[in-house]
């Protein structure tokens, strides 16, 4: 059982709890090889997809996830919703949870909504990511990766690469994989690294072939445009020769290393094609396990005590 009631974040988790999700996501892939792949876990559950942002692989890997688990799923947007009438989040939940609904997945611009939100409400509530602050499944997802890949986190360098600043990504990485034993380093242009990013234990570099050289690991991140409200590099032509990556880079360095991306990818930007789908590659197994590891998490938040 989790030591919490929610998953607002990694920072809100025990090892021992990251530890259980990734025991139970072993059992749930084991079931998605089967010829069928659900079971009865969450019959009787009502779960609703509260997404305040645009989102498809998360909102599509929950529900999903949820199907899986034989859960009875509300999918909301909040563009056809009278959120657009001016409705409040808290009026929204609420008249939600008189439907009866027993956990909520939010998706929200503002950092700290799911949090909000578990002060006010009775059901559990999951955060598929809050402003520039956590995306927790997908921090989860991340290590659960690069545990099955390398065998283990404890002792592993992971290089952080791309717009740390922007990404709620990031810091679920960086809480998730320095609790399982990790290294962590985070590399980008200075304008895309905070200032505070050395004070959670990880080191920090602008040169992206010294991270990769460094690292047994590199996840690539996304450059955000949508959240920067400046400009923050002179053009992304500019972005893609100093801290892209392509084939070229990767043979300089004389070893192998693993590449992953959350997506959607920039190709050509942060990562060429002949990396994004080369044998480096992880990308697409971090899609298949994020089932896996979010159908654990709802499992474990559900309460049920038989898969």
């Amino acid at each position: 059982m989790l030591s919490t009631k929610h998953l607002l974040g990694i920072k809100n988790l025990t090892q021992k709890d990251i530890e259980l999700i990734f025991k139970t996501a072993d059992n749930f892939k084991e079931i998605l090889k089967r010829p069928i792949k659900k079971v009865p876990s969450l019959r009787d559950t009502t779960i609703v997809n509260l997404f305040y942002e645009n989102s498809t692989r998360t909102r599509i890997s929950f529900e999903l996830a949820e199907k899986r688990l034989g859960a009875d799923t509300i999918n909301f947007a909040s563009g056809n919703s009278s959120v657009a009438k001016g409705e409040t989040l808290i009026d929204t939940v609420n008249n939600i949870l008189s439907m009866k609904v027993d956990m909520v997945v939010l998706r929200h611009s503002a950092s700290g909504a799911p949090h909000f939100l578990s002060n006010h409400i009775n059901a559990a509530i999951i955060n598929a990511g809050d402003g520039t602050n956590e995306h927790p499944t997908q921090g989860l997802l991340d290590a659960y990766s690069i545990r099955e890949k390398c065998k283990t986190l404890k002792g592993k360098k992971v290089a952080i690469i791309g717009d740390i600043m922007h990404s709620r990504v990031a810091l679920s990485n960086i809480y998730c994989l320095k609790k399982m034993g990790a290294e962590v380093t985070v590399a980008g242009p200075p304008t895309l690294i905070p200032k505070y990013i050395d004070a959670l234990g990880v080191q920090v570099t602008y040169n992206v072939k010294e991270a990769l050289a460094w690292c047994d690991v590199a996840n690539v991140l996304r450059i955000q445009l949508e959240r920067q409200n400046m400009p923050l590099f002179s053009s992304l032509r500019e972005y893609a020769l100093f801290y892209g990556i392509d084939k070229k880079l990767l043979d300089s360095l004389q070893k192998e290393i693993v590449i992953m991306h959350p997506g959607p990818i920039n190709r050509g930007v942060e990562l060429n094609s002949d990396v994004a789908d080369s044998q480096h590659s992880i990308i697409l197994n971090q899609v298949e396990n994020g089932v896996a590891i979010r159908m654990a998490v709802l499992y474990l938040l559900s309460g049920k005590d038989s898969i």
